[in-house]
């Protein structure tokens, strides 16, 4: 552990649960790093994700988005690769993309694609795919509404996925947000993984809830008041 991170980890009650706005607050107060750091989200839940019914995955779009302009590429061509660049895209092609992407470009933090195309894209499965770059239909990366996916990457759509041991790991803005804006855009999150709760599930389902920023120790949230 660095100085600056021990210093942060004083300030840090480990065996306290904070209020949600009371851990935001502490989380933007401890971030000590000299760039305007990610505020980020660790939610533990109570799933089996060997079961495929336990395995969440979707997409939702921030209230006040999370702070980056995002790069946005679109496979797409003739009509749908205009209905693209109209929309913002920061770049549009088909074959040249994917040959372009072999070659060991990733200068994008968004793919989208239409469904004409995916026979294409798929080449690039073992590129973007461990990357999370891959266009799925489930996040609605893989559409025939382009202009939609691309405006709303824009304005800090994020995707949200359970990794093996049930945790979902998402940014939700920067710390120069006020409490406020940062608090929105997690209860927006925690709103929807609620709302995805697998059927199958009994007991407790939210287990924990972990924010921190980029290189800042984790403040825990107690997840009886997020649930009021």
């Amino acid at each position: 552990m660095g100085k600056k991170f021990k210093e942060a980890l004083k300030a840090v009650d480990e065996e306290r649960l904070y209020e949600l706005a009371a851990a935001i607050d502490l989380v933007k107060k401890i971030a000590s790093a000299k760039f305007d750091e990610t505020v980020e989200v660790a939610i533990r839940l109570n799933v089996d994700t060997r079961h495929a019914d336990q395995q969440l995955r979707g997409a939702l779009v921030l209230p006040h988005g999370i702070g980056k302009n995002k790069k946005v590429l679109v496979f797409a061509r003739g009509d749908k690769a205009k209905e693209a660049e109209n929309a913002g895209a920061d770049f549009v092609g088909a074959e040249d993309l994917v040959e372009k992407v072999q070659d060991g470009w990733l200068d994008f933090d968004v793919a989208v694609a239409t469904p004409d195309v995916m026979a294409l894209v798929g080449k690039l499965g073992h590129v973007l795919g461990p990357r999370g770059l891959m266009p799925n239909p489930k996040i609605g990366t893989v559409t025939m509404d382009v202009e939609k996916a691309v405006k709303e990457s824009k304005a800090g759509k994020i995707n949200y996925r359970t990794e093996k041991s049930g945790i979902i790991h998402a940014p939700v803005g920067k710390v120069s947000f006020d409490v406020d804006k940062l608090k929105d855009n997690l209860k927006a999150l925690i709103d929807v993984v609620i709302k995805s709760k697998p059927a199958t599930i009994k007991g407790t389902y939210l287990k924990s809830i972990t924010l921190s920023s980029t290189m800042g120790p984790g403040v825990k949230i107690d997840t009886l008041e997020v649930l009021t």
